[in-house]
């Protein structure tokens, strides 16, 4: 028996509660559907060399972080990996040996019972842990709430656990007497099992994390609990609690199941766990394929180089004042718009700024008791501000609409969720369906044919309006006061690096998608508003920007905003390419003519984006409309490509970058280091926008090398649980990651798995600076998750960075 655990106590050893909270850490959170977010799956393994890790997840979660050998081969075969590129490794590959692509994998019980009985327990218990989670975590999809959300998680599973027949039929003997016999303290329960289980602490790191992996969906739903709990300075520790679950149901099976061949295999399987070293014995067809995989980066990475090497260096700026100016969230997606933009007009100069415009908000929709936070997960939102009425004595009325329209809904829902109900009156009722389904079959919406329905979630409502105004409601303090006002738009115009002269019209344009039928539709929207879209932050912007007393305060620190200059909020619908002016009532009668042609611009950069976008779709035979009705068609599974194929984020002024076709594969952030004395400004890029873009480029990367663990497989097979996630199917685990309709179109990858190139036009010292000042952004490049260029005044790159502080120059 392991002497670790032959006492047990309500409280933790440090040794185990240190191992707990490492294990932890190794899960990335997941973030519901309602706000999708992106974020690095291997979040918690950037201290490991990007091979390690592979190794590691390999043993641990049968994990790959490679596409098999084939890929990389016809890759060679296409030309797009050169000799070059697999020279640089000291590798030549032979493409006659066929590997072996299942590597082999450390066991926990229920992998070693599974495969001594022939009975899939580890599919059971997967099951039976999803069946309970989708209850106690429910956000209102179901109707018979089944689990006690009231308790804590491991009470709750208990209680339930204790009176649940399922595993004793299935062939768990005495499974409830055992469940009832632990602890109802989670630290004292987990103890016990660990004792049942006898498990040397060597052991127990890879044990945890095999354990966590199985369940990674649910293990990354409540590990992003934890993460939104610590970081508004509250206690997480519910995933430990759910990692106590799982321990106890693995020592229940034990003894359920336990026999003398079992417990000899379990002895081997516990011996292998504490024989895992990543760092050694890396299996030659896994050091093939990660060669294979860095030549593909390194070729990936040739052909930007290139890019900045032909292209021609534009003159900065002009002095002339131009005829609007337009900023845009650095969304890949933008970078083809920003290029027909300016395409369509050259007297309209485009920026790229994080899509949530530095102003971090709690937003509270009319109607609405709760707010939800528009900004980069990594932040706190600030602020809380709310939509209310435009008019005062409409709002009751309004309130009592939105009421109304919201329970009619909900007895509707149970009228057709009814165990009477939805068999007996489906026949007569059905019929009045026969509309809706034809409608939205021809992707018709209201009769007619609907081209963009895209203004946003609080525009649509026209007799409403955001305030910004200060005042105490139910208890919560709302709105912005000035002196905050000014300090956030003092940093934004410096952070936007807008130039001194600013426009008649500067749009501030946030961006979202719209699509039916998809429960993973805000994964389209803002990675930079945490899976929203990014119009309230530009509306909140645009109205701090255009307040009188802002402005006057501004001019005390040396910012002058002309007196005609007016700011836009505007949306960028990323699925239509269409762009919406949110608040033109502010323009002017005067301005009516430059307006008019502002409008025009936007229209042609629109349609030229489509035609552009088209191509890579082919939708409807690329026509106009077929694009643009990809929105309401209920049967598209493929709206739009969303940020498939990002592999690179620029951090320079535009004129590095605007004679660039980019081809929508990279993040552009407007930045000029010469006003940048402190480089301050490089410091929160490189800390906050960057690593939003690391973790889109590392959750498609994920999704594209292993959808089976880290992607959310077939989009037609999905059912959506507890408004929470979606199963593959009708049971397993909840999925993370993309569908593989986000990355693949049937044919060829979309998004290839090229790790980020990250591009900076600052000099060497100041990138050196905030590297050695945060030791996990300099992780993500010295362990090769991500790599870094540095741009030179002549627009080419000139050094690439190789670990430690060094780098290495290139060649032009």
């Amino acid at each position: 028996m392991n002497s670790n655990f032959s006492k047990t106590s309500d409280s933790l050893s440090p040794q185990l509660e240190e191992i707990l909270a490492k294990t932890c850490k190794k899960i990335a959170p997941l973030w519901p559907l309602k706000n999708f977010v992106a974020v690095n799956p291997f979040l918690g393994l950037t201290e490991m060399k990007f091979e390690t890790a592979a190794n590691y997840l390999a043993q641990v979660g049968g994990i790959s972080l490679t596409l098999p050998k084939d890929f990389y081969l016809q890759k060679i075969k296409e030309g797009q990996i050169g000799v070059e590129d697999l020279q640089l490794n000291g590798f030549s590959v032979d493409p006659t040996n066929k590997e072996n692509t299942k590597l082999p994998e450390l066991q926990n019980f229920s992998d070693v019972a599974s495969l001594k009985t022939g009975h899939d327990w580890n599919h059971y218990l997967i099951t039976r842990i999803t069946s309970w989670a989708s209850a106690y975590f429910d956000q209102g999809q179901a109707n018979w709430v089944a689990a006690n959300q009231n308790t804590g998680i491991f009470q709750a599973w208990k209680t339930e656990a204790s009176i649940d027949l399922s595993p004793e039929i299935a062939g768990l003997k005495n499974f409830r007497k055992q469940v009832k016999s632990f602890s109802d303290n989670p630290n004292k329960a987990l103890q016990e099992a660990l004792q049942i289980l006898d498990i040397p602490e060597k052991s127990l790191p890879t044990y945890l994390h095999r354990l966590l992996l199985k369940v990674g969906g649910w293990s990354g739903y409540i590990a992003q609990l934890d993460w939104e709990s610590e970081l508004y300075g509250e206690k997480g520790g519910k995933l430990s609690e759910f990692l106590t679950i799982l321990v106890c149901w693995e020592a229940s099976m034990k003894l359920s199941l336990n026999t003398p061949a079992l417990s000899l295999l379990w002895e081997k399987a516990k011996h292998q766990h504490q024989k895992c070293e990543p760092e050694k014995l890396v299996p030659q067809q896994l050091t093939e394929r990660l060669k294979l995989q860095e030549s593909f980066d390194r070729a990936t990475q040739q052909k930007l180089i290139s890019k900045f090497k032909s292209a021609p260096l534009l003159s900065p700026i002009p002095a002339s004042r131009p005829k609007a100016q337009a900023v845009f969230c650095i969304d890949v997606r933008s970078e083809v718009y920003r290029r027909n933009l300016e395409a369509a007009d050259s007297e309209i100069e485009t920026f790229g700024f994080a899509g949530f415009f530095g102003f971090p908000i709690q937003y509270i929709p009319f109607g609405h008791e709760h707010s939800e936070s528009l900004c980069p997960v990594l932040i706190p939102a600030g602020i809380q501000i709310s939509e209310t009425a435009s008019q005062a004595e409409q709002e009751q009325s309004l309130l009592n609409s939105k009421i109304r329209k919201f329970q009619l809904g909900k007895l509707w829902k149970s009228f057709k969720s009814g165990a009477v109900t939805c068999f007996s009156f489906v026949s007569p009722l059905g019929i009045f369906y026969l509309f809706r389904l034809f409608a939205a079959s021809l992707r018709m919406s209201k009769f007619g044919l609907q081209v963009s329905n895209l203004k946003g979630k609080s525009a649509a409502i026209a007799s409403t309006k955001i305030s910004l105004n200060e005042e105490v409601k139910n208890g919560m303090a709302l709105g912005i006061p000035l002196e905050q006002q000014v300090k956030m738009a003092q940093s934004a115009l410096k952070a936007m690096s807008l130039p001194d002269q600013l426009a008649k019209f500067v749009l501030i344009v946030g961006h979202g998608s719209h699509s039916v039928n998809n429960p993973h539709a805000s994964g389209l929207d803002c990675g930079a508003c945490g899976g929203h879209s990014g119009e309230v932050n530009s509306q909140v912007a645009a109205a701090v920007l255009n307040n009188p007393q802002v402005r006057e305060n501004l001019k005390s620190l040396g910012i002058h905003i002309p007196e005609d200059t007016v700011f836009l909020a505007a949306l960028h619908n990323t699925v239509t390419d269409e762009v919406s002016i949110l608040n033109s009532e502010l323009v002017s009668p005067n301005q009516k003519e430059e307006f008019q042609s502002l409008q025009a611009s936007l229209e042609q950069a629109g349609k030229l984006t489509r035609l552009e976008r088209g191509l890579r779709l082919n939708s409807d035979k690329n026509s106009d409309q077929g694009l643009i009705s990809r929105s309401v068609d209920w049967s598209q599974v493929r709206p739009e490509w969303g940020l498939a194929g990002c592999s690179a984020f620029v951090i320079a002024p535009r004129e590095k970058t605007k004679s660039l076709n980019l081809e929508g594969k990279s993040f552009l952030h407007s930045y000029t280091w010469e006003k940048d004395p402190g480089f301050q400004i490089l410091e929160v890029i490189m800390t906050a926008p960057m690593v939003v873009t690391s973790w889109i480029n590392l959750q498609y990367f994920a999704s594209t090398v292993d959808n089976t663990h880290l992607g959310a497989g077939n989009k037609t097979l999905h059912n959506v649980t507890g408004g929470i996630g979606v199963l593959e199917g009708f049971s397993g685990d909840l999925r993370v990651g993309l569908p593989m309709q986000s990355i693949h179109d049937g044919e060829k990858f979309q998004h290839e798995p090229a790790r980020l190139n990250v591009v900076i036009n600052a000099p060497l010292e100041a990138i050196n600076g905030i590297l050695a000042k945060h030791q996990n952004i300099r992780n993500l490049f010295d362990n090769k998750w991500i790599f870094l260029l540095a741009l030179d005044e002549t627009g080419k790159v000139s050094h690439k960075y190789s670990g430690n502080l060094e780098w290495i120059e290139v060649e032009n």
